[in-house]
Order: structure tokens, then C-alpha cells, then sequence
């Protein structure tokens, strides 16, 4: 992290988390999931502009963008009709575990980063339960992510998320501006290429939509 940049309340890091085996095991999950509700990619609400990643999702909800409805949730993939797939049992137990909410969560985004891909920094600010943390896994090439503080354009820290790495905002850190800057080519073999041409990260974000 940088010298100057204190991590928020609430923001938690848990290097290695899933070993090797069990990251295979989501990545098969996410195989799996990706036949019935494919990966596509989303775009912004008011431009229609194209993001850098690719969007799945597990859950009973899902997010999905698009310029005609804006950021929302939602039960079926918006281009097949298909219902999300169930989230993935390690990753319940993973909230079970680091979350500390009464309630399990309702959806799992499934974000493809390509080499080339970034996220820009934001909030995740769509759920009603923003009281609820949002958990992350990082599988696959490692990626450089950043934190900054409640207000947009203030002091930010980073750091290097590797392949089973888990990110968890919670507390204060739930309401940080937060992204991706870069993502480092080559730094994995998790990824098959039949499923992901080119290789990449996947990561998987947990969150609770809706108030228990």
C-alpha cells in the first residue's frame, strides 16, 4: 500500500484463501454456469458505451447494465431469458465465513477481465442492503487494485490481488470508491482456453440485493 493511504475500516484481505484445487473447482463452476448464461458485455446507462469486461452471474439475482435500463438486478441473463445457476456451495461457505450478515447472498457476478480490461473507480451502490459486505475471489492473472476513500478523487492505496486471493469491503470500506487499474498477462494457467481465449482474470463478487 502506498505510505500515505490508511485502508478503510472494514476493508479485509485474505491472501491465498482458495488453494489451487478449489480454484479449479470455480473455475469449473463458472464453466458450467457459462452454457446456459453466456458471458456478455454489458454497457453503460446513459452513453450505451461498452465495458471492458464480460458479465455473468450466479444467484437468484444478477446485475446487468444496458443504456435502455440503466444499472440493475435482475432473475434471468438479458439476452437468453435463462435464469442465473445457484451460487456455487465454497463460495456460501466463504460468506458464511467473512461476511458476518444474518443472511446469505443473493447475487454473484461473474466478471471476465481481458488483458486489456479495467474497472473504473466506483461505489457498489444498487443493493438496498448496503449494510451488507461485498465479497470478492480473484482467479486467475493478478490484478492491481485500488481504494480510495468515500469521496471521489481523494487518496487511494493499492495493491496486487492474485489468483485465490479474497477481497472483503465491509463497514466504512462498503462505502469506497474502489477498481481495477491493470491487469498482468501471463501470470496464471488457471484459466482453460477452450473457456477463455486469451487467458485473463475472473473475478467473482458476492453481494446481498435485497434488506432481510
Amino acid at each position: 500500500m502506498t505510505a500515505k493511504y490508511t485502508l478503510p475500516p472494514g476493508f479485509s484481505f485474505r491472501p491465498e484463501y482458495f488453494n489451487r484445487s478449489a480454484q479449479a473447482d470455480l473455475i469449473a463452476s463458472v464453466e458450467a454456469a457459462i452454457a446456459s448464461v453466456p458471458f456478455w458485455r454489458p454497457t453503460m446507462p446513459r452513453t450505451g458505451q461498452p465495458m471492458s469486461v464480460m458479465l455473468s452471474n450466479f444467484g437468484p439475482l444478477g446485475w446487468v447494465s444496458d443504456q435502455r435500463g440503466g444499472y440493475r438486478y435482475q432473475s434471468v441473463h438479458p439476452e437468453t431469458g435463462n435464469r442465473w445457476p445457484q451460487i456455487p456451495e465454497a463460495l456460501l461457505d466463504l460468506w458464511e465465513c467473512v461476511a458476518d450478515y444474518p443472511e446469505p447472498p443473493e447475487a454473484c457476478l461473474i466478471n471476465w477481465y481481458a488483458d486489456d480490461s479495467r474497472m473504473g473507480m466506483h461505489i457498489d451502490w444498487d443493493e438496498e442492503a448496503t449494510d451488507a459486505a461485498v465479497v470478492s475471489v480473484s482467479l486467475g492473472a493478478k490484478a492491481r487494485f485500488r481504494i480510495g476513500g468515500p469521496n471521489r478523487g481523494g487518496k487511494t492505496g493499492s495493491l496486487v490481488l492474485s489468483s485465490g486471493d479474497v477481497v472483503v469491503l465491509g463497514g466504512e470500506a462498503r462505502r469506497c470508491y474502489h477498481g481495477v487499474d491493470r491487469i498482468y498477462p501471463g501470470t496464471s494457467t488457471l484459466l482453460p482456453a477452450h473457456s477463455f481465449p486469451g487467458g485473463g482474470r475472473i473475478n467473482l463478487t458476492m453481494r446481498r440485493v435485497t434488506l432481510p
